[in-house]
């Protein structure tokens, strides 16, 4: 879709705004006209005698009277146009905010979080400011400048309006190589400040490790000459907008000359009257303004081309998740990887190869193994952030794709390594996907996450302020903060029935590994009676530290993206191979730990 398409999208949903401002620019063109050749008669009445006194005050009360009323119509007109405008802003924000939300991980991916937060800033500025003034311009603009032309060729004298066209053509020649100048000037500003807005955004939240190394100084000089390059590329559009003043400017004075010139000619022929001359020369003074919105015109829409070239792929690009499944989540399901395999994008070796395992409701599965095996992207799979390259995922028999997204999100209750926590009260972040909770659920979740203790000591419990990202909280807490809401959002035990409506699963990607091994204990034997009480539910717990799978009813350990080993805990030591070895490895480790 174009600029064009959308824009005339746009004016034929909100055509009563738009046609309410044609009407009164419309009403303003007319008044505007109408002057010139009213202040005519006026002079040519003084010079003849034929207006004195209350016939003069009358006719000067008349023009007094049309200023008012253009006065009032222009601000009716910016009134209703800009109110449409804004919304038009307010729609591609949301209707951005939307698509983004919908896309997967693999699509982030390829984008930066910079230039996607300037596309809905100075982007969408740009397409709102060629929905408002740039229509009504072109619309007053056009409006104008026939109604002056019509004026001086038809109500004044032929001759002299036509000759006075001449320089016209000139000037059309140099509006089309300015716009495009003017288009290639904004794409280019509009790409560097999308590259400041990135290094800020990385900038402030890196700001901590920057510090520590100290290369703030560095990342102060990376930032004045990326705001030095913005500046200069929005200068150079700037400049090529200026061009437009000048063109109008040679223009206007060579209709000017060419206008005074024959005029003063034929009014020595007595073939134009003083006041016919005065009227029409009022006309070409006239003619200002529709040159001047020509050049705004143009200006508004090649700025909003050229955001709109970058904005238009976001808005309709293919989503990287189909949601187009229609199945319901059973109450109690068995989970299944039957051969599934997994490649990210241009990535050369295989994430996951041949995985095939079997998770039964109310069980626990373990997955270990070195860093980089595929743990993580065994979850990620689950989650639906990609789909298998090869295989299948089955809940109860049913392919995920054949779910509804949003019923298998319910019943997933996923803590990453790293959890996000949102600039808010502790209370407020646990019950993130149950805001009705009661304070008492929410004290439940925490207590079986072994964070209540901690949340207690602070400031102010549950309603202290944690700060972006959980800034003022530590590692492990974060993590037993997430740990808490993912339990809230499965239903704890004193919460009733769970949130997913049915089935549900915890996922730990590594979330014990901020937490010592008491707390790790504490919580995992809180989990273990959580899940009694639901015999629905099962789990999958994702860890370094093999302490935190030994009691899970199955344990997989993935090296290459393979698995090479499954089985119990006693199973896997007797078999004496990497999971038996990184037992011994860790159990000598904490020995030492303990002296």
């Amino acid at each position: 879709m174009t600029l064009t398409q959308m824009l005339a999208g746009f004016v034929r949903r909100h055509w009563p705004a738009y046609a309410g401002s044609a009407l009164m620019l419309a009403g303003i063109a007319l008044l505007i006209v109408w002057i010139p050749r009213q202040v005519g008669q006026v002079v040519d009445g003084l010079v003849a005698g034929r207006l004195q006194g209350m016939a003069l005050l009358r006719e000067l009360g008349l023009l007094v009277g049309a200023g008012v009323s253009i006065y009032l119509l222009r601000v009716g007109w910016r009134l209703a146009l800009f109110a449409a405008a804004y919304r038009l802003g307010q729609q591609l924000r949301t209707r951005l905010y939307a698509r983004l939300s919908l896309q997967g991980p693999a699509y982030f991916q390829a984008k930066r979080t910079g230039d996607l937060m300037a596309l809905a800033t100075n982007d969408i500025d740009a397409v709102e400011m060629a929905a408002g003034e740039a229509l009504l311009a072109a619309f007053d603009g056009s409006l104008t400048l026939l109604l002056v032309l019509l004026m001086m060729t038809v109500g004044v004298d032929w001759r002299l309006g036509l000759a006075t066209l001449i320089p016209f053509p000139f000037m059309a020649f140099a509006f089309w190589r300015i716009s495009n100048h003017v288009h290639q000037a904004w794409q280019s500003s509009l790409a560097q400040f999308s590259g400041l807005n990135q290094h800020v955004q990385e900038g402030l939240s890196g700001v901590r490790t920057l510090r520590a190394l100290g290369l703030l100084p560095r990342n102060t000089r990376q930032f004045s000459e990326l705001a030095a390059g913005a500046g200069e590329a929005s200068f150079q559009a700037q400049r090529w907008e200026a061009a437009f003043e000048p063109a109008v400017g040679m223009t206007l004075s060579a209709a000017m000359a060419i206008a005074l010139g024959l005029g003063g000619w034929l009014v020595a022929r007595q073939e134009l009257s003083i006041g016919q001359l005065t009227s029409f020369t009022m006309y070409l003074g006239q003619l200002i303004w529709p040159m001047f919105a020509a050049g705004w015109v143009l200006s508004l829409l090649e700025r909003g081309r050229a955001a709109w070239d970058r904005l238009g792929p976001v808005l309709e690009a293919p989503l990287s998740l189909q949601d187009e499944g229609q199945a319901e989540l059973p109450r109690a399901a068995t989970l299944r990887f039957e051969g599934v395999s997994f490649s990210y994008p241009e990535a050369e070796k295989a994430a996951l190869q041949d995985i095939a395992l079997e998770l039964p409701p109310g069980q626990t599965l373990g997955l270990v193994g070195p860093t980089g095996s595929g743990k993580s992207t065994l979850l990620r799979l689950l989650l639906r952030q990609f789909e298998p390259s090869q295989g299948q995922i089955t809940f109860g028999g049913q392919v995920l794709p054949a779910l509804r997204l949003a019923a298998l999100r319910r019943a997933l209750a996923w803590v990453p390594q790293e959890p996000f926590l949102f600039s808010a009260r502790i209370a407020e972040n646990i019950a993130l996907a149950r805001p009705e909770a009661s304070p008492a659920e929410i004290e439940e979740a925490a207590r079986l996450a072994a964070v209540h203790e901690d949340i207690q000591r602070l400031p102010q419990g549950y309603a202290t302020e944690i700060g972006e990202r959980g800034v003022t909280l530590s590692g492990g807490q974060r993590q037993r903060v997430a740990i808490a809401r993912a339990l809230l959002h499965l239903g704890v035990p004193s919460a009733g029935p769970a949130h997913s409506g049915g089935m549900g699963m915890l996922l730990l990607d590594d979330a014990l590994s901020a937490v010592d091994t008491g707390t790790e204990t504490q919580i995992l034997d809180h989990l273990r009676t959580q899940r009694r009480q639901r015999p629905e539910h099962s789990a999958i717990i994702v860890s370094h530290r093999l302490s935190a799978v030994m009691e899970a009813d199955q344990i997989l350990v993935l090296r290459g993206g393979r698995i090479t080993e499954r089985g119990s805990h006693a199973e896997l030591l007797a078999l004496g191979g990497w999971y038996a070895t990184q037992w011994r490895y860790q159990q000598l480790e904490a020995s030492l730990d303990a002296l």
